[in-house]
């Protein structure tokens, strides 16, 4: 049974650099156990939401609640509830994977056993196995990748904030994590899921959030956001962000490049 209490709560949420404003009043709540796709064209305000929820933007006008507490005035409580893998992030190469985990759980205030036990437990799932003790400097995107998914997740946090988390992926990997963010949830984890592969989004997500120019303009499930049974995430979004998706058709590349 779905909580009456949101573990996010958000109240007339705004944000500006100078006079551009990105966040014109979000309103928002969410429940825990929800996989919420979070999606928007570029600019929209996905990535200053994101950095507002884990606590790296702090002037901001409006109220943002985590779990019961008020992320201005206690954000390093609300940071150790989340697990935050950000779509560019640098790691550190010249460690291996199992250091990374030891270095990342330590932040956490985890205990060297537990980060130990779950760090090869978790490389091993993710196929990491035979890599654990290389240093990442030869790594590809991919691996990479997934060391960052891991280390969103060793300490078992109850919020876990996904930004592009497939990227670099395989397709098997795809797969895997697409199983992984279901099973989570099932767990009772809240998952808020940023992404442009509207596929995806389509797949994972119980209720999604469209953003566009600083403002929400759709929120539900996918069935509840279609005017036709077979229309897809991509037609919606195209519709409500006033996108004309014929515009970039491969035909018209095509006849460009002859």
């Amino acid at each position: 049974m779905e909580s009456k209490v949101p573990l996010i709560h958000i109240i007339d949420l705004k944000k500006s650099y100078g006079s551009k404003e990105i966040l014109k009043g979000i309103n928002l709540d969410i429940f825990p156990g929800q996989v919420i796709g979070y999606i928007g064209p570029n600019g929209a305000g996905k990535s200053t939401t994101v950095k507002i929820l884990t606590g790296l933007i702090e002037d901001f006008t409006g109220h943002v609640e985590i779990n019961g507490i008020n992320i201005q005035e206690d954000s390093l409580s609300i940071k150790a509830q989340l697990g935050y893998v950000p779509e560019n992030a640098e790691l550190y190469d010249v460690l291996t994977p199992r250091e990374y985990l030891d270095f990342v759980g330590k932040l956490y205030g985890m205990e060297d056993l537990i980060i130990q036990d779950r760090s090869t437990k978790l490389l091993t799932a993710f196929g990491l196995e035979d890599s654990m003790d290389n240093r990442m400097d030869t790594f590809s995107k991919g691996m990479r990748q997934k060391v960052l998914l891991i280390s969103g997740i060793i300490h078992n946090p109850q919020i876990i904030i996904l930004d592009e988390p497939l990227s670099g992926l395989d397709a098997n990997a795809v797969i895997f994590v697409k199983e992984l963010i279901s099973l989570l949830a099932k767990e009772g984890k809240t998952i808020f899921y940023c992404s442009h592969m509207m596929d995806v989004v389509e797949k994972v997500s119980d209720r999604i959030l469209l953003i566009n120019q600083g403002s929400i303009i759709a929120d539900g499930t996918i069935e509840s956001l279609k005017t036709d049974p077979d229309e897809t995430l991509e037609q919606i979004f195209a519709k409500l962000t006033n996108t004309n998706i014929d515009t970039l058709k491969a035909s018209h590349i095509i006849t460009a490049i002859q």
